[in-house]
């Protein structure tokens, strides 16, 4: 197998794969034709380059058809492609050049200060570029299901996020989810708004659409509520796919009004309020399905097509996937998962039942309702945010002496970040120091992990053996 040759290769060359919505505010189509051969000679500047199999190519690039063009690419030769957020900070992106090793970095020019900040060891190559696209594409590598293709980083618990290993049937399994529950049909126009870089975006802005016949569209800019309602009008977007925020945003601060061509509304990643659901009905006449995955696992439940949405409910399993609810725990057997991934790096390949950490519990006809984490990791506007990256944070202020983090609850957010502080000698609580630990937070790491509740604590509850006592800070 390999998705460059049998995906992009194969579709017509005239067919719409990518339209491209520029941060300057143009718009561009690319076609398979065009994204099979710029990926192609991509793969050979990257071949020329030294990048080989089973070598990792990092990218740091927006939602802009270079970052397609790069994944692809790395499919092509049979390289591992570690697409990584640009909200990363030069910490956050010393750790994953550490852990995956990347031969080659792709990175957009508007990233370069934060990457050299972070100090490679390996080639950079900067885009915009054409240069890049001046060799001639060599053969495509011929790769087996279990050979690695792609790395996405967890948000860590106890400790730092680890590096998710997946098997070229990553993507070849996306076909399930992609007709199951995307619900993407030929000459679909997806709209998938994941920034590149998290694994919702790693299989859905591009991947599960191509494999139905479906184009991608790609918005490189911020989130704006009003010019999301927008665009989707604008270019009769027919499935959007988007954070439970997002919609919640959007129902909260937008007009919302019916959107011509749309079939199929999809979220992921936490509950959905039922008033955000009923608003988006009555405006749109369509449903928002939800869904369930983790970066481990992929897309695992769904709403399931045709069915009338249950408010709360991820769905059921996907067709063929065996989920079972053990003591509270949502539990998967492997075996029945397209897209469960290979192993961690530097830990042996899972063996057994995967047990994911999450909190369900399941109505009468089977539909299953996410109510936590069995751990501590804060789900936060669809990020999973480890609370011992925060804390590092703010304990490398000069003023703090412990920090404990947890959950919030919040409208729009369905949590935000608490940061509970214990202040060295000397300091005293003010709002001037809140702020000034919130902007050190957004320096040392990515700033969607900012605790926006900052409280001050004389000490931490703490068990007899030490640990902190979150529970009793929640």
């Amino acid at each position: 197998m390999n998705f460059a040759r049998d995906v992009v290769g194969a579709a017509s060359p005239e067919q719409p794969a990518l339209i491209e919505l520029a941060r300057d505010g143009s718009r561009h189509e690319h076609s398979f034709g065009t994204v099979a051969e710029r990926s192609g000679k991509l793969a050979g500047h990257l071949a020329a380059s030294g990048v080989g199999r089973g070598d990792v190519v990092m990218t740091l690039i927006g939602n802009r058809a270079e970052w397609v063009e790069a994944m692809v690419a790395s499919f092509h030769l049979g390289a591992v492609a570690l697409p990584c957020t640009e909200q990363l900070r030069a910490k956050d992106l010393r750790l994953r050049i550490a852990v995956a090793q990347p031969k080659v970095i792709l990175a957009d020019e508007r990233n370069r200060a934060e990457l050299e900040a972070a100090e490679p060891d390996c080639l950079v190559l900067t885009i915009p570029d054409e240069r890049l696209y001046d060799e001639s594409p060599p053969p495509f590598a011929e790769l087996g299901p279990d050979d690695p293709c792609l790395i996405t980083f967890t948000s860590g618990t106890a400790g730092e996020p680890k590096a998710v290993l997946h098997g070229q049937r990553y993507l070849t399994g996306q076909r399930l989810q992609a007709e199951h529950w995307l619900d993407a049909r030929e000459g679909d126009l997806v709209w998938c708004t994941a920034a590149s870089g998290w694994s919702k975006s790693a299989r859905n802005v591009f991947i599960a659409p191509w494999l139905r016949g479906a184009c991608a569209l790609l918005h490189d800019a911020r989130f704006d509520p009003a010019e999301r309602l927008e665009i989707a009008a604008r270019e009769r977007v027919d499935i959007l796919c988007m954070a439970p925020t997002e919609y919640r945003v959007i129902a909260k601060r937008a007009t919302l009004s019916a959107l011509p061509g749309v079939r199929g509304l999809v979220a992921a990643g936490e509950a959905l309020n039922p008033e955000v659901l009923r608003a988006w009905e009555e405006a749109t006449g369509v449903q928002i399905r939800d869904g369930y995955g983790q970066t481990e696992t992929g897309q695992l439940t769904g709403m399931p097509l045709g069915a009338p949405a249950r408010p709360g409910s991820m769905g059921l399993p996907l067709p063929g996937v065996s989920l079972r609810v053990d003591d509270g725990e949502l539990v998967l057997d492997p075996e029945t998962d397209p897209t469960f991934f290979l192993r961690y790096l530097e830990e042996d390949p899972p063996s057994g039942e995967w047990r994911t950490g999450d909190r369900v519990h399941a109505d009468e006809d089977g539909f299953l309702y996410f109510e936590g984490r069995a751990d501590d990791v804060i789900i936060s506007a669809g990020y999973r945010i480890g609370p011992f990256e925060v804390e590092s944070a703010l304990v490398s202020h000069p003023a703090v002496a412990e920090a404990a983090v947890v959950a919030a609850p919040d409208d729009e957010r369905g949590s935000v970040v608490r940061a509970v502080v214990v202040l060295r000698d000397g300091h005293a609580p003010s709002a001037a120091l809140s702020a000034e630990l919130q902007d050190h937070v957004k320096d040392q790491t990515a700033p969607y992990k900012y605790p926006r509740i900052v409280d001050f604590a004389a000490e931490l509850p703490k068990t007899a053996s030490g640990k902190v006592r979150r529970a009793d800070l929640r």
